[in-house]
């Protein structure tokens, strides 16, 4: 009788331990992935740094646990761009989620702060539009749709969107996730739902971001102002130039006619030679005055070049700073 009842719960206890066993098994396959993240978070131990990067970016916990599930790592050699791949040559490549990894540029110029975490928000999104389901994809991409119209007229964000469209065909939406959910202030309630899943203040990162792209704004606006008013002045020290010279030639001529007149005495009285005279040192006054006045617009123009060339040599100095093909080789 003890020996049926032990057999019975051995057989229960099997039963059990299969049913729990199965269990598992499902879990791991229906949520395969969040149990790959989970592993990789609790084997990945970030730096400071990399951790006050999510931080700065107003990642919430389920953001930074993407963001560390993608195990990001900061370089700034030329292993970089052997992790990102660059097909054009026209626009600077700042990081890349690639093979379910984040790679962050190592951008360190104080002027462009915010640069970097405003990069990790923007593959952390790529994480997160990787791991969406079909139907949520589909539900967030009509979303996204209605403030790309809002947006296509903007010819920065035009030619940023065309640029990934020769470079990445077919992640379109993809990269509206992450550009409008790091860049754009204001979105629809319901995209701002959807982010806050990974933020707990998006708006950290849209500011870093308006941070670092003004100082680039501002510098371009600067240097179109300054071309339009050399371009004015170019025109005008030309115009006067050529005035000037021919006034010269006419005041030369009729210097020449008067001094012949006074020579051969051809003026009726003092009082006309006085006269014509008084009217020809006028127009020597005026042709000073004319002459100064070019001058001063060659030196304005000299001062409009400089500040021009000094805009132009901290704008290669902050491309330079975001070009990884300017990084150093890795150290051995």
């Amino acid at each position: 009788m003890l020996q049926q009842k032990y057999s019975k719960a051995s057989a229960s206890l099997t039963f059990l331990i299969c049913c729990v066993l199965i269990a598992i098994s499902l879990l791991l396959i229906t949520n395969k992935q969040y149990v790959i993240d989970q592993i990789t978070v609790w084997q990945y131990h970030p730096t400071s740094e990399i951790s006050a990067l999510a931080d700065r970016a107003g990642m919430d916990n389920y953001g930074k646990f993407l963001y560390l599930a993608s195990q990001p790592k900061l370089d700034a050699t030329q292993n970089f761009n052997t992790e990102c791949d660059r097909i054009e040559n026209v626009t600077s490549i700042l990081g890349c989620y690639s093979d379910y990894r984040i790679y962050i540029y190592d951008v360190t110029d104080t002027q462009l702060d915010g640069v970097r975490e405003v990069t990790a928000a923007h593959e952390t999104l790529h994480a997160a539009y990787r791991r969406m389901s079909d139907d949520e994809k589909n539900k967030v991409d009509v979303l996204l749709e209605v403030e790309y119209k809002k947006l296509e007229t903007n010819k920065d964000f035009a030619d940023l969107m065309a640029f990934y469209s020769r470079t990445e065909p077919g992640q379109r939406n993809n990269e509206l996730h992450s550009i409008i959910g790091t860049e754009v202030a204001d979105i629809s309630p319901a995209l701002e739902a959807h982010y806050s899943q990974y933020f707990s203040d998006r708006q950290k990162v849209v500011t870093l971001y308006v941070k670092y792209s003004s100082v680039f704004q501002e510098l371009a606006s600067r240097a179109n102002e300054l071309v339009t008013q050399m371009n004015a002045l170019s025109s005008s020290i030309s115009a006067k130039s050529t005035q000037y010279n021919t006034d010269v030639k006419a005041l030369n001529v009729d210097i020449a006619a008067f001094d012949k007149r006074a020579d051969s005495g051809d003026f009726s009285s003092q009082a006309q030679f006085n006269y014509e005279r008084a009217a020809l040192s006028n127009r020597v006054t005026e042709l000073d005055a004319a002459r100064t006045s070019v001058n001063n617009d060659i030196t304005k123009y000299g001062s409009l070049l400089a500040e021009y060339n000094s805009i132009a040599s901290q704008s290669k100095k902050l491309d330079n700073s975001i070009d990884s093909t300017l990084a150093p080789a890795p150290s051995v």
